[in-house]
């Protein structure tokens, strides 16, 4: 095999070092995770907490050797480094593959380019994704609320000083968000379709997300609510998320770290996307025969901190739309075999900056935006789900 003396830098948060090191031409692995961190402006110091964590699973878990870690992770919104996680002579060092300047990671093409990056380095037999953010659902990008400022508006939830920090999908500001849309054709694009994708972001587990990622990715792994900053425990749940097998363990550890965790909050659930079109069919139905009855809006279970809601309870939100009891039955069945109730897990309450502590009486693990009233989601018409079901 021929092999490639390169010159290249290591990145250590704080520092730079200059090594040299020495690397195989790229051969095919079982599994390649891939961690996408784009700039998501005040939440850097968190994930480089969570690379730390990351570290410390590769390290009690060198087995996992034979899968790999890819980083890509923005420094600043102009700024970004691709490097691989390895263990090596008991230690995990940080080799850089590639610096990127003006990374287009909000448009389609700037995401396919960096995938197959991630092809290009870590080749594998199949490949997983974990997107690190800001997180807003299947809301598109609001590129109109700059001129609001100074005006009356609805916050986002990362826009409250003075409380607890949680975590579109991208930073705080239109031109580092992007729309799920475009992730999805972005990975399309590249010609792979991910084992699973994990957002590690506020509100994502969201029927319209899942329904416009199921072509490009087998499982959906996310919170209906909001996350806190910390985000995911990579140092207890990293080595199942690099063998990509035990989605259960993902969710039972992420529900047992929040479960003690000082500020005890946390939601997940996993969606199957391959359920989804069977969903969509008999969510079509109950719509052409049934219309909510307003006065049961506030007796759904909301998801959120908006006012008016933006995301409810899937679950919750069908049960009292639809009574026709054999109709429902029809779609419980159907929903539970998209998203698994044992692997849809809940702390007693969840946190939100805007609102602080709601108690959740029914969980689901997914969210739905049909009933919502607010005008943030005002274009939920325009999504595919909505389209497939209306």
């Amino acid at each position: 095999m021929k092999k490639i003396i390169i010159l290249f830098f290591v990145l250590s948060f704080g520092f730079v070092s200059c090594v040299t090191d020495e690397l195989l031409v790229p051969q095919e692995t079982e599994h390649t995770l891939f961690m996408y961190m784009p700039w998501s402006t005040n939440l850097t110091q968190f994930f480089k907490q969570n690379i730390t964590d990351f570290e410390s699973a590769l390290k009690n878990n060198p087995s996992l050797t034979n899968n790999r870690l890819i980083v890509f992770f923005s420094s600043s919104a102009t700024e970004a480094t691709m490097f691989e996680l390895k263990y090596k002579n008991g230690n995990i060092v940080r080799n850089t593959l590639k610096k990127y300047i003006n990374p287009a990671f909000t448009t389609a093409n700037g995401i396919t380019s960096i995938i197959n990056d991630v092809k290009y380095f870590a080749p594998a037999k199949y490949y997983s994704m974990i997107v690190s953010s800001h997180g807003m659902g299947w809301l598109p990008v609001d590129n109109e609320r700059s001129r609001a400022l100074g005006k009356d508006y609805e916050k986002y939830h990362w826009e409250y000083d003075g409380v607890p920090v949680t975590r579109f999908f991208g930073g705080t500001t239109p031109d580092v968000q992007t729309e799920v849309s475009v992730l999805a054709t972005g990975i399309a694009n590249a010609e792979i379709k991910m084992n699973y994708i994990m957002f590690d972001d506020c509100y994502m587990s969201s029927i319209e997300v899942a329904y416009d990622l199921k072509e490009v990715t087998d499982y959906l792994i996310a919170c209906p609510t909001e996350i806190m900053a910390y985000g995911f425990p990579y140092h207890i749940v990293g080595k199942y998320l690099i063998e990509g097998t035990n989605l259960q363990s993902i969710c039972e550890e992420f529900y047992n770290f929040y479960s003690t965790y000082e500020h005890p909050y946390g939601t997940i659930a996993v969606t199957i996307t391959a359920e989804l079109d069977n969903l969509a069919v008999l969510m079509k139905e109950i719509n052409r025969k049934f219309l909510l009855d307003t006065s049961l809006l506030n007796n759904i279970q909301r998801m959120d901190g908006y006012s008016p809601v933006i995301f409810f309870d899937m679950g919750d939100y069908v049960s009292k739309l639809c009574t026709d009891t054999t109709l429902l039955n029809r779609f419980t069945h159907q929903f539970d075999r998209t998203v698994p109730p044992d692997l849809s897990l809940h702390t007693p309450s969840y946190y939100s900056m805007s609102m602080g502590t709601v108690p959740v009486n029914t969980f689901s693990g997914v969210t739905i935006s049909d009933p919502s009233t607010n005008n943030k989601a005002g274009k939920k018409a325009e999504t595919a789900w909505y389209k497939a079901t209306h």
